[in-house]
């Protein structure tokens, strides 16, 4: 499978901000890519920093003006699925700031009883996204997974984060993961969940938007704290525009009772 993946970000800076982007996807996933970064037409010198689970940021300093930023990339076959380490049953069973297990303790007992191993992630996955209605107008960046099961609405992070949520709750390592996701409408950067069975990670997208086995893993952590795609450090911005696009040779088919796993 090929896939051909871009994010284009206008930005305008009100002062000297330093910028830290997560737009690019995973190392060893590019067969080629290209990232630039420009102010008001001139270069900027970017710095790539290298996270845990092969994300990559990229770091930049601009001053006051319009930023520019491009990046494209062709994906051609899968990677290799992500490794098991053992430190991950610990940090992905801990709650986090948005995907607070220890208050869906009792939620997740109630409704999962009895479930377990890859038929409690179809259960959760079922269950969230038939409780939830999909809706970009409805959540707060702030919200986290129990404000979004009290409001029943949400966007792909809400749902995500409800998913690890439940499952954290039932003692299942489970991570966010922002991705690239051919076939999503409306296209966007896309969030899912990723759950640790039998030493192995399986995705988990109760939001059933785009076929799991086209999605492009970008960024992996606890919540979307350490998935978002712009981090600032200064002076204020406003982002006026963002274009993402994500298109496979061949969409599959994706029967939600079969287990995949995000390579």
């Amino acid at each position: 499978m090929r896939r051909d993946v871009s994010s284009h970000l206008v930005i305008e800076a009100a002062g000297p901000v330093r910028m830290v982007l997560a737009i690019a996807v995973a190392d060893g996933r590019a067969a080629s890519e290209e990232l630039t970064v420009t102010q008001d037409g001139l270069p900027v010198e970017v710095a790539e920093l290298r996270e845990e689970h092969g994300g990559r940021l990229h770091s930049c300093d601009v001053t006051a003006g319009r930023v520019e930023v491009t990046y494209r990339a062709t994906v051609e076959g899968h990677a290799d699925p992500a490794p098991f380490e053992l430190i991950d049953e610990v940090r992905f069973l801990r709650p986090s700031r948005y995907c607070e297990s220890d208050t869906l303790l009792p939620v997740a007992s109630a409704e999962f009883e009895g479930l377990t191993g890859l038929d409690l992630l179809a259960g959760v996955s079922s269950w969230v996204g038939t409780q939830l209605t999909y809706d970009g107008a409805s959540t707060d960046p702030t919200d986290g997974a129990a404000a979004t099961l009290l409001s029943r609405r949400g966007v792909c992070r809400d749902f995500a984060h409800l998913v690890v949520a439940l499952l954290r709750a039932l003692d299942v390592p489970a991570r966010v993961v922002a991705v690239y996701a051919p076939g999503l409408e409306p296209m966007d950067f896309h969030a899912v969940a990723e759950a640790l069975v039998d030493n192995q990670w399986w995705v988990v997208d109760a939001t059933s938007l785009a076929p799991r086995q086209s999605m492009v893993r970008i960024a992996t952590g606890r919540d979307a704290a350490d998935t978002a795609f712009l981090t600032t450090i200064g002076a204020d911005i406003e982002l006026v525009s963002m274009e993402v696009t994500a298109t496979a040779d061949a969409l599959p088919a994706d029967d939600v009772r079969v287990p995949v796993q995000l390579a």
